[in-house]
């Protein structure tokens, strides 16, 4: 907005902050297009220059970039507070009315304009955007409440998994449910091609670990064979460990996604996160893949790694992951630590969007946000060290949401429809399959599931409120 005179400037009471403040606070409008609404996105943007950083944290006196949270947005460029649609709000019943500070405030103006549009976004977040007068569930579309039209499922294959990682289970496991009660193969199929006809456009395969299931490759067949039917994109999310067995065939019915989950580059802590030897395992698939993955012949269009960061576990490897990009043309991408039933989430084992941006700039100085990249419903938020061959994203599932635009469903190993992550709500598409229930009878219940999503986290107000509610374990919903 610094073309704008005040008089002229399309927003006069949103708040100012000169240039001999070093800092920029550009606040974007993009109108929504949604079936019987308009809704306006707010996105902010706040840029920092080098002069300012090197105030703020002279690098002679630089602790390690890891060892306080509370510099959570001082020391980075690049905070998209709003993407993705997270928020709809009026700009001038939130726009703070205030002049410049007085001159031994300067120095902190940043910071606190950055903290005082995170605290607005985290209260907008808590209440759902306005959707107009429609206030009766949609029985024609996978439509929610909310105008989110869901054409992305994921579907979890298994509840076993070969490895015992910290954030997902305890040591000793978590029950199973019995064997009996778990989706057959003709049911997975036949709910997967029901979705596909409902307009599912991608599918990604999790568990437990996916690759575990006996029958994969016949499956993967099944699925390959839906692509005739509308559907464009099969993905895998997986540990890796016996991938490498399993790649080939599995591009060949039809995969062209994987998602890799690597905490940590070093084969004593692998064993310590995962609780199981693998190491080489999963550096033999990752290989394989990223082989698979330069090859245009092989049909493999994505390979990213998926690495969940935890405070005093692998926050100091972030970035060495990004190092990683530097040759391959992988995707790294960072996920925020989420609180599940069994994984012994603290928040003071959290590490935040904002931290891990300090920790990767202070070796990766250009590290830059490229907003151009995200694709309308992505979950991650694409980011880049310019001349590095691949790409790092970061999924900020806890302190920046991407619940506006979230267009995904999942489907449990035992035949539930969850129509959010962290939501406690579940109906049982199994039970209708098996007694009987027609496509035009569990069409009436899924779309009455989807319509009752809740906006954001599931109805429970952010990474505390989750971590207070039960539900189930993550291997057991399905990653």
């Amino acid at each position: 907005g610094h073309s704008h005179s005040p008089a002229s400037h399309p927003y006069p009471h949103a708040p100012r902050v000169s240039p001999s403040h070093h800092c920029c606070l550009a606040v974007h409008l993009a109108t929504m297009q949604g079936p019987g609404h308009n809704a306006i996105r707010v996105m902010a943007t706040l840029t920092r220059s080098s002069s300012v950083t090197s105030r703020i944290l002279p690098a002679a006196r630089r602790p390690t970039p890891w060892a306080h949270t509370s510099r959570a947005f001082s020391d980075f460029s690049g905070v998209d507070s709003f993407a993705h649609g997270n928020s709809v709000r009026d700009i001038h019943s939130t726009a703070v009315q205030q002049n410049a500070p007085a001159p031994h405030q300067q120095d902190d103006e940043p910071k606190r304009v950055a903290l005082r549009l995170h605290r607005e976004e985290s209260e907008a977040s808590k209440q759902p955007p306005a959707v107009g007068n429609r206030t009766e569930a949609n029985t024609r579309t996978l439509e929610d409440s909310f105008g989110r039209f869901h054409d992305y499922l994921r579907i979890s294959l298994t509840e076993k998994c070969n490895l015992r990682c910290k954030y997902c289970m305890p040591e000793e496991g978590v029950p199973l449910s019995p064997s009996d009660t778990m989706l057959t193969t003709p049911e997975i199929v036949r709910l997967a091609s029901f979705f596909v006809g409902e307009g599912v456009t991608k599918i990604r395969l999790t568990g437990g670990e996916p690759t575990v299931r006996r029958d994969i490759l016949e499956l993967m067949a099944e699925f390959g064979a839906l692509k005739k039917q509308g559907l464009e994109r099969i993905g895998i999310t997986t540990n890796g460990i016996t991938l490498h067995k399993q790649l080939h065939r599995l591009l060949e019915g039809g995969l062209d996604g994987i998602n890799m989950s690597l905490d940590t580059l070093h084969e004593k802590k692998f064993l310590f996160i995962t609780r199981r030897n693998g190491f080489k395992h999963a550096q033999k698939s990752l290989q394989m893949a990223q082989e698979a993955k330069d090859d245009p012949l092989s049909g493999l269009r994505t390979l990213k790694i998926n690495c969940v960061v935890m405070r005093g576990l692998n926050e100091e490897e972030v970035a060495d992951f990004v190092a990683l990009t530097e040759h391959s043309s992988i995707d790294v991408r960072f996920i925020e630590y989420m609180p599940f039933d069994g994984n012994q989430w603290k928040d003071s084992k959290f590490v935040s969007y904002a931290e891990m941006l300090e920790g990767i700039k202070a070796r990766f100085p250009s590290f830059e946000r490229t907003p151009e990249s995200d694709k309308p419903n992505d979950t991650s938020k694409a980011w880049k060290v310019p001349g590095f061959k691949g790409t790092v994203g970061f999924i900020t599932s806890m302190s920046q949401h991407f619940c506006g635009s979230c267009n995904r469903l999942r489907i449990t190993a035992d035949g539930n429809i969850k129509s959010c992550l962290f939501g406690s709500e579940e109906v049982s598409l199994r039970d209708m399959l098996r007694g009987g229930a027609s496509d035009e009878e569990v069409a009436r219940v899924a779309h009455a599931a989807v319509w009752r999503k809740h906006f954001a986290h599931g109805g429970k107000g952010g990474m505390h409120g989750i971590a207070a509610s039960p539900d189930r374990p993550m291997i057991r919903i399905g990653g």
